[in-house]
């Protein structure tokens, strides 16, 4: 017994690997690894590195979101670096068809656009749209939109979706060019059918569009804030925040306007649309001075003919007619150029011919367009040219079609308001003028100052109105025939009554 006690008390010895035993283990950890390669063998997404600029910028517009520009350039500078090499590659080809669209997005500069046109058409040689070359497709349909050509973009969608309805990326461009035709209905059916297949930022975009158009304006809001929400860079977050700021100036809030703009441009400071909203906001607001600034930055970063238009009628308000013309002229340049590129700038050009050339030019070019596109925008175009040119009558059919569509428009609103003051329809003249107001009394630092003016002429309407409209004497009913009463059908004997005998007659009966 003391034996057992005293090895119990004794401490068990060390366990020591020996070399054999070292080898042992080394092998069946090889054995483990192994297997575990063998069952999940190492992928791409595994690299932890994050995704380089051209990466970034591939999946940006291969998915039709906004991308960097420095992420672009390098996307391009790759692309063209491989298909020097490898000019049978259909989708790198696409790829850079797409980035050269995004080119041209950022920098309103049009001559990106015959080289997207060039790159696209070099993927269909090699993979034609009768074997389901979607890519290039989609990119040809987004191109003809980028450049209203709207027909054209119809057409390309609608074989996408005729060979594969399923396929989302269809439908942005299905959105736009029904959009742009002015087939509101079909634009909406798409819509929501991009949305059931793939709801995210492009999707919420041109539901925010649609609603836009149709007068919903809270549900155009609550859209794009989703679509903010969706935004995973900021190019894209930029881009939602930017129309987000479209949107609050139009309802007339430039304070709110000023916020979202500044918003984007601290997302991406390169946004020149951005940088252009907040030059309008802050015009608005009576900041005139930095407005000029921001303007002349923003055209300086991607001179748009609709930019060089604002820019120019703030100058004639502000009394400095020399730079206003220095900048009506850049406007003729810029749509020039465009031209020469395909670009449709008849609508900002039949406008600024309307108001500040020739009007009767503005109505030819503004039919010509009419013939092609049907939108809300054209009608408008065309009804304040006719204006312009003396034709009230006419003018005011275009200008019905382009108000009564349920956009909220201040610019249309005053354009039909005067067109209804030429033929002497006062009631129709400051019903619209006031709407006007309402909307956004801050639409055109130019023709927002002439409807205030407007509707102070007009002044209130002429004595009369609902208190005159009441009877002199109170009201007594009618005495009106009451209804005939409907007789209830007589109750059918039942056949114990029938066989029953009839009671015997009384004494006063006989």
């Amino acid at each position: 017994m003391d034996r057992i006690d005293e090895e119990s008390h004794t401490p068990a010895p060390p366990v020591t690997f020996t070399g054999r035993k070292t080898l042992v283990a080394a092998a069946v950890a090889v054995v483990l690894i192994a297997g575990a390669l063998l069952i999940r063998p190492a992928r791409t997404g595994d690299d932890a590195r994050p995704p380089g600029p051209s990466e970034r910028a591939a999946s940006a517009v291969g998915m039709g979101a906004p991308a960097a520009a420095v992420d672009l350039t390098a996307l391009v500078a790759d692309r063209e670096k491989w298909l020097a090499a490898h000019a049978d590659d259909h989708a790198s080809w696409s790829v850079l068809g797409a980035a050269y669209l995004e080119q041209a997005r950022r920098t309103a500069d049009s001559g990106w656009f015959p080289k997207a046109e060039k790159a696209l058409k070099r993927s269909l040689e090699a993979h034609p749209a009768e074997k389901g070359n979607f890519d290039a497709m989609t990119g040809m349909g987004a191109l003809a939109n980028a450049r209203r050509d709207f027909t054209t973009a119809k057409k390309w969608g609608e074989l996408v979706r005729a060979q594969s309805p399923r396929r989302w990326t269809a439908y942005p461009v299905l959105v736009d060019a029904y959009t742009g035709l002015g087939d509101y209905k079909g634009a909406q059916k798409a819509m929501e059918l991009l949305l059931e297949l793939r709801p995210g930022l492009a999707a919420y975009v041109r539901a925010s569009q649609v609603y836009r158009d149709r007068g919903w304006r809270e549900d155009a809001v609550v859209a794009m804030e989703h679509a903010a929400g969706a935004a995973k860079t900021p190019p894209e977050k930029a881009y939602a925040l930017f129309r987000l700021g479209e949107l609050s100036w139009e309802r007339g809030d430039p304070q709110e306007a000023l916020r979202q703009y500044e918003g984007a441009l601290r997302a991406d400071p390169a946004h020149a649309q951005a940088l252009g909203g907040r030059a309008r906001a802050l015009a608005a607001l009576g900041r005139d001075g930095e407005a000029v600034r921001d303007y002349r930055l923003a055209l300086g970063r991607a001179p748009e003919p609709q930019l060089a238009r604002e820019l120019a009628e703030l100058l004639e308000s502000l009394g400095r007619e020399q730079e206003a013309r220095e900048h009506y002229d850049m406007l003729g340049a810029l749509t020039a150029r465009d031209g020469t590129n395909g670009v449709d700038d008849d609508v900002v050009l039949g406008l600024y011919e309307a108001d500040h050339g020739d009007p009767q030019a503005a109505v030819r070019r503004l039919s010509e367009e009419w013939s092609r596109h049907k939108s809300v925008q054209v009608a408008d175009a065309l009804g304040w040219a006719l204006h312009q040119a003396g034709e009230d009558s006419a003018a005011l059919e275009y200008a019905k079609k382009a108000t009564e569509q349920g956009l909220r428009s201040a610019e249309f609103s005053y354009h039909r308001a005067m067109i209804e003051r030429g033929l002497g329809d006062e009631a129709a003249t400051r019903r619209h003028l006031e709407e006007a107001m309402r909307t956004n009394p801050y639409f055109s630092p130019l023709r927002g100052p002439l409807a205030k003016e407007a509707l102070a002429a007009i002044g209130q309407p002429p004595p009369g109105g609902p208190e005159h409209l009441q009877p002199v004497t109170p009201w007594v009913e009618p005495d009106l025939p009451k209804p005939n009463a409907t007789p209830k059908p007589a109750a059918s004997a039942s056949p114990a009554a029938s066989a029953a005998p009839s009671p015997s007659p009384s004494p006063s009966a006989r």
